[in-house]
């Protein structure tokens, strides 16, 4: 007998059978709905196949996915609306990404975390937390936004930047560089944080 065998033989296997079921149990599936982008990829709009919360019941169709990578089939993570997430992009635990907003490249939007309205999220950026980006903000590069943070209007957030916190950019703002804005921090209207700023 192996050293594994003896290992699992400490979980009971009415356990280890349920644990598979919910691994393999599936919460959404591609409906026949899809969507070509310029760059010839389909995206598929998602259908739940049970009740993941008090918005998404069982039918309800969601928003759009390139493949199975970019939307966990576990907790209550969920893709609304019109909203694309694609690429290597991966949305996962309770956090949404709803209206026209997108998701894309090699981005991790998750926790309670929002995405909403026309924002973006891409390359290797990260939303977290209970963070909210929406409007048409755009968080690129490396950035994080976690914490309470809030990212909205038309401000962008790129570069190894990071909002966290209760802080809020908003407007025309652009956070960048290795820029930080935490705390209670606002930072708004047409301002530029950047270089090694903490605000």
């Amino acid at each position: 007998m192996s050293r594994y065998s003896i290992a699992l033989g400490k979980i009971p296997e009415k356990e280890i059978e349920k644990k598979t079921e919910k691994i393999l149990e599936k919460k959404y599936i591609f409906s026949s709905e899809t969507v070509k982008l310029d760059d010839g990829r389909v995206l598929y709009r998602i259908r739940a196949l049970r009740d993941i919360s008090d918005e998404v019941k069982k039918g309800d169709l969601g928003g759009f996915i390139g493949s199975d990578i970019n939307l966990s089939q576990e907790d209550n993570c969920w893709v609304y609306d019109d909203a694309r997430v694609y690429g290597n992009a991966q949305v996962f635990r309770d956090a949404w990404v709803l209206g026209n907003a997108q998701v894309l490249g090699n981005a991790l939007v998750f926790g309670n975390a929002r995405v909403y309205g026309d924002a973006w999220v891409y390359d290797k950026a990260r939303v977290y937390g209970n963070a909210w980006v929406y409007d048409n903000a755009l968080v690129y590069g490396d950035a994080m936004v976690l914490g309470n943070a809030v990212v909205s209007g038309n401000a962008w957030v790129f570069g190894n930047a990071q909002v966290s916190g209760n802080a809020q950019v908003s407007g025309n703002a652009w956070v960048y560089d290795k820029a930080q804005v935490f705390g209670n921090a606002q930072v708004y209207g047409h301002a530029r944080v950047y270089g090694h700023a903490m605000v």
